[in-house]
């Protein structure tokens, strides 16, 4: 990474207050949401007698409700608080997965996936202002922290997914919502209240207002036909790929390993040395790419497991870098900015699952990817042609609270 860690903070990165371990905890879980479910599509396609198209809307509804909280975060925390709002993320989540464990029928579990995409949204944004305030030895070592957090969760995630669903669809759900439960209770016991005065009122319409600022709305265009590649290779593969829970599971492991250590120091690295957006010219092709080798190899388990893995090293670098240019590409609050930019990249995501299995139907098992390859193309042809609007993203090195908040916003894609 390239935050600088003094030896100081090094030796006490890992004496932190209980609240700060209690928000790292809680932090992993959450991350852990985001591949979670797809280990077992498959299964729930299979035992609830839906469509492919009908299991993909539980990407669809969790990204579509994340997205458009995204616009109220910032709003909702500079007014309630930090606690608060970790506390209402946590207790939306655990509600909702719950519920989807006990459900019936997959228009059920779309529903309940909604919620959960809401309680994510709400703790996720404000996690790592809360663990940077509360930790000790340093910004350097709580960023560490919550990095190594980040990591741990988006690795795992599919894994215990692949685990537990392999004895039953519901085991994922009743898991992530007996942790979240856990976290809840340890955010309330150790966690103290912030104070009322160092709030400052973000403005209701500041997000909307933001899309019109020329270099945002780029990069939200951008990130937008991108999360339509990220989406497809993430949500669409495990059913071509023909794995039980288990083999899904193991898969997107080493996708979720590969995504987090190129957020976390590859991609710092990258733009260390490179323009932020040559980073990206350079990046989106070579994703397109992956896409389009997944889709000339949709028919070998072998082939696809390598697209998956290197389809994460590559989202990992993308992720990290096009937040960074968000944070970056205005003079607006950072919170503001990308709460805006999220918002409209989600919907990217939100239409890539039913539409690839849609394009699936009607066509052939790899058409899905050579769309998303294409997508991902015009991504890259909307930061080549923007590079003049795009110029300010390009000055300077990235502070290490920015870097971070570029890599947990990333996460969330």
């Amino acid at each position: 990474m390239s935050a600088s860690v003094s030896p100081v903070e090094k030796t006490s990165i890992l004496h932190q207050p209980k609240q700060v371990w209690a928000v790292a905890f809680a932090s992993v879980i959450a991350f852990m949401g985001i591949g979670l479910v797809d280990p077992i599509l498959p299964a729930i396609a299979e035992q609830l007698e839906a469509s492919p198209t009908d299991t993909e809307m539980l990407f669809t509804s969790y990204l579509v409700v994340t997205g458009l909280a995204m616009f109220f975060t910032s709003f909702i925390s500079s007014r309630i608080g930090a606690k608060k709002t970790l506390l209402i993320g946590l207790a939306l989540i655990v509600v909702f997965a719950a519920a989807a464990a006990l459900s019936g029928n997959v228009e059920s579990i779309i529903a309940f996936r909604a919620g959960w995409g809401l309680g994510n949204a709400l703790f996720i944004s404000t996690a790592l202002a809360t663990i940077v305030g509360a930790a000790s030895g340093g910004t350097s070592s709580a960023i560490i922290l919550y990095e190594a957090a980040l990591g741990l969760g988006i690795a795992i995630g599919p894994l215990l997914g692949g685990l537990l669903g392999s004895v039953t669809w519901r085991a994922p759900f009743f898991g992530t919502a007996a942790l979240m439960a856990i976290g809840f209770i340890a955010i309330t016991v150790l966690l103290k209240g912030d104070d009322r005065a160092t709030r400052v009122p973000t403005s209701l319409a500041a997000p909307f207002r933001a899309l019109a600022r020329p270099a945002l709305a780029l990069l939200a265009a951008a990130a937008l036909f991108y999360n339509i590649g990220f989406f497809t290779l993430l949500a669409y593969t495990p059913f071509p790929l023909g794995f039980g829970a288990m083999g899904i599971g193991l898969t997107f492991f080493g996708w979720g390993v590969g995504l987090a250590i190129t957020s976390v120091w590859v991609a710092p690295v990258l733009t260390a040395r490179m323009k932020r957006t040559t980073v990206l010219a350079v990046v989106l092709p070579l994703l397109a790419l992956d896409l389009v080798a997944a889709g000339i190899f949709v028919g070998s388990q072998t082939g696809l497991v390598v697209a998956v893995v290197v389809g994460g090293l590559l989202l990992g670098v993308l992720n990290t870098v096009l937040t960074e240019c968000v944070m970056e590409a205005t003079n607006l609050p950072r919170s503001v900015a990308s709460s805006s930019y999220s918002a409209v990249r989600f919907l990217g995501g939100a239409v890539a699952p039913p539409l690839a299995t849609t394009l699936a139907g009607l066509f052939t098992a790899a058409t899905p990817y050579y769309v998303a390859g294409g997508s991902v193309l015009i991504a890259t042809l909307v930061v080549l042609l923007g590079r003049r609007a795009l110029a300010r993203v390009n000055d300077g090195a990235e502070e290490p609270v920015v870097e971070a908040e570029a890599i947990g916003a990333g996460a969330l894609a």
